[in-house]
């Protein structure tokens, strides 16, 4: 038996209608007004608007990180997921130093396994090509399993950060592949000298942190970043962009026609360093992530640009850790694990701030969590509600009203990073490929259901 989603409003990223959609199977079979009625579950939206499922494409499940473990793994993180309206994610496969990508792969393969409740995939996170660059033909290896994006770091010296020549052989072979690179552009050699300062002069709290990584840190290595991309021909996608100093050097990348491309995350759009990181107490620590939070000077800027495109999606960088494990940097901000609870809030906060300001349109929200996300990553059967598409599907409440707090949260942290704040625009029920998994703010999916998505080598979607 089908099911039928009567009187809804559809909205995707280039239309809104009112229509009916059918789901026959996993997939949409057919998007129009009135359709028939017989032998199919009906569902009414009236009042709701249906819209594609949200595809969050940076989160660190279940990751090993400064001493510990992302507090997430693939039940909790992929369960708070749904019942936050994404019905896919793109997490992080970490290749260690010492070790080969085909052994990240197979880590976090395992890591999912009977877990995921929603659909995932991988990007591979290169640390290590090896002594004589033997590693870098694994790239081929996994582009033809569906992993075509790789994650560079260019900060974290003594863990991950590759240096520039690492960097544009990976850039190189990715060009090769179609692939695309994905950026975390901090300049990390820069900052760690500001760092050794930092605490040298005794300034150990969480609010030096912040201090510590400035916007020109950034900035400077999103510069370089794209100016290696475009010596080796490669598609370049930087990562959680959180200022306006980098913006400036995106745009001007973008304005020369140079394959750029951009996220930026929630937190970067609505939280700020004067609010929530004044320099007070240790508590401050549950936003202590990487880059770290800006003066509320950049929102306005990172609004605009989401606006007219030159950032492209908004993600979440979801990488949670609990107060015990943020506590294990008490005295010393630089041991205090990176990373913020966010995969459950990031449709409701960019609908109130976005949608219900007037900074974004309805076909833009969906836009920046879905068709984009889909396009750039290489996953045309998602991120639309049309025929022949996987029937990822929302039906969203406007209206609702809803309080964020970690009491009620799915996520598996002690804290919110938005505690309190109260909401309007939520989800009603969540499909994913044609199972109801959500509704009403429950989850009733099985775990495990998730399937492992083999994405196109599609160099972002601009090649």
């Amino acid at each position: 038996m089908g099911i039928l989603i009567q009187h809804g409003t559809v909205i995707n990223a280039d239309s809104t209608t009112k229509a009916d959609v059918l789901i026959e199977g996993k997939r949409v079979d057919a998007v129009g007004p009135s359709l028939p009625t017989e032998n199919h579950q009906l569902i009414d939206a009236t009042g709701l608007l249906v819209m594609p499922g949200g595809i969050d494409v940076h989160t660190h499940l279940d990751m090993p990180f400064g001493g510990t473990t992302s507090a997430d793994d693939y039940l909790t993180g992929t369960r708070a997921a749904a019942i936050g309206g994404t019905t896919t994610v793109i997490d992080f496969a970490l290749q260690s130093r010492g070790h080969t990508m085909r052994e990240a792969l197979d880590i976090w393969r395992k890591k999912a396994a009977g877990k995921a409740c929603i659909d995932y995939a991988l990007h591979m996170a290169v640390t290590d090509l090896g002594p004589r660059f033997e590693n870098l033909a694994e790239m081929d290896q996994m582009v033809a399993e569906g992993i075509t994006s790789f994650k560079l770091f260019m900060a974290y010296p003594d863990s991950l950060m590759i240096d520039d020549g690492l960097m544009f052989r990976v850039m190189q072979r990715a060009a090769a592949l179609n692939a695309l690179v994905c950026i975390h552009a901090e300049n990390g050699a820069a900052i760690d000298v500001v760092v050794a300062q930092t605490l040298a002069a005794g300034h150990t709290a969480p609010h030096f942190h912040a201090l510590s990584r400035s916007t020109l840190a950034e900035a400077e290595a999103t510069h370089r970043a794209i100016a290696l991309a475009e010596m080796a021909g490669a598609t370049v996608y930087i990562v959680h962009l959180s200022n306006s100093d980098s913006l400036r050097e995106l745009r001007a990348a973008q304005a020369r026609g140079l394959k750029a491309l951009a996220e930026t995350c929630t937190q970067y759009l609505v939280l700020s360093l004067e609010e929530q990181m004044p320099g007070l107490s240790f508590d401050e620590a549950k936003y202590v992530f990487t880059p770290p939070l800006r003066r509320k000077e950049n929102h306005a800027p990172l609004w605009a640009a989401l606006q007219d495109g030159s950032l492209t999606v908004v993600s979440t960088d979801h990488c949670p850790f609990r107060l015990d494990q943020k506590a294990l940097g008490k005295d010393d901000f630089t041991k205090i694990p990176n990373g913020g609870p966010g995969i459950e809030n990031r449709l409701q906060l960019l609908w109130h701030h976005g949608v219900n300001a007037g900074r974004i349109t309805p076909q833009q929200f969906v836009e920046l969590t879905a068709a984009a996300p889909a396009r750039i990553f290489g996953i045309p059967t998602k991120g639309v509600i049309a025929p022949g598409k996987d029937a990822d599907i929302l039906l969203w409440d406007p209206a609702a009203q809803y309080t964020i707090s970690a009491a009620t949260q799915a996520m598996n942290t002690d804290y919110s990073m938005f505690e309190g704040w109260q909401v309007q625009g939520n989800v009603a029920k969540v499909f994913s490929r044609g199972e109801l998994v959500v509704d009403q703010g429950k989850f009733i999916g099985i775990p495990g259901r998730g399937r492992f998505l083999h994405r196109a080598a599609n160099a972002g979607g601009l090649a």
